[in-house]
């Protein structure tokens, strides 16, 4: 086992495969690889009426994420124990038990608690943006940037463990190109782009905002069976499915992160999560 370690935290089951290719890549070479998931995804879509309930839709996913794990060479997933607040607008936000309207605070804990328990080297979240304004996406970033830096200062709550400062925090994100590549696929498919109204114009991020650009080509049949496993959120109907290989390696062959501390310097750019 190589002595290098990572810790991804993400908002919902399948969150994990904007970086699946990644952490397959690393876990492949025997880094260890945690990942933790704040909610089960309870709000999500049901793609197939006998895959699950509303009432059993997290004990699924939960499953789901379980086996896209493994597909990715990932043995240990963690849990965080919020609700899914679903997207903005809907009753979901306003349930007590979502991350939505969870305590910050206790949530940097538990965050803190995690990072001093696993002491990773990189960990890796969502963006400021949350991709596509997803609430939980931003929240989430916000309470692991918090514990990034909390979790290595001795005198932040002691009792969830010893200080531990990982080396970095990277933000995984989509690069502009990405959305378009998502809307041609639809259109390949027969269907309307989840992305082209005007409110999607400023999704993604830049090329020359981008830390670490990564071709994970060799890790796409990996990343495709984890969109597999998590069959009520990409059915069988699902427009991936009738995707050619072009358009997968396209759409899903190239992974971006932003390296959100230590503050790079502008333009900087790394070949990998670990480059010093």
């Amino acid at each position: 086992m190589s002595n290098k370690s990572i810790l991804a935290i993400f908002a919902h089951p399948d969150d994990e495969l904007t970086n699946g290719g990644t952490l397959a890549r690393y876990a492949a070479a025997n880094v260890r690889v945690v990942l933790a998931c704040a909610t089960r995804g309870e709000a999500g879509e049901i793609s197939e009426p006998h895959l699950a309930t509303r009432e059993t839709l997290g004990a699924v996913r939960t499953e789901e994420l379980r086996v896209a794990a493994t597909t990715l060479g990932i043995t240990d997933v963690r849990f965080l124990g919020y609700q899914d607040s679903g997207m903005t607008g809907t009753p979901e936000n306003d349930d007590p038990r979502s991350l939505n309207r969870a305590d910050p605070e206790e949530v940097v804990r538990r965050v803190v608690a995690l990072i001093r328990e696993v002491r990773p080297e990189v960990v890796i979240t969502h963006d400021p943006t949350g991709g596509y304004g997803h609430p939980d996406h931003i929240a989430l970033c916000r309470f692991v940037t918090a514990a990034f830096t909390a979790a290595g200062d001795d005198s932040y709550a002691p009792e969830v463990g010893v200080g531990w400062q990982p080396t970095r925090l990277f933000y995984g994100v989509m690069a502009r190109s990405f959305f378009d590549e998502v809307n041609a696929a639809f259109a390949e498919a027969g269907e309307a782009g989840p992305f082209s109204g005007p409110e999607m114009a400023n999704l993604g991020y830049a090329d020359d905002a981008i830390t670490v650009r990564l071709h994970v080509s060799t890790e796409l049949r990996a990343k495709r069976a984890g969109f597999a496993a998590h069959q009520t959120q990409f059915g069988p109907q699902s427009p991936l499915w009738r995707m050619s290989e072009a358009r997968w390696e396209a759409m899903l062959g190239w992974e971006h992160f932003i390296l959100a501390r230590p503050t790079p310097e502008p333009g900087a750019r790394l070949s990998d999560l670990f480059e010093s």
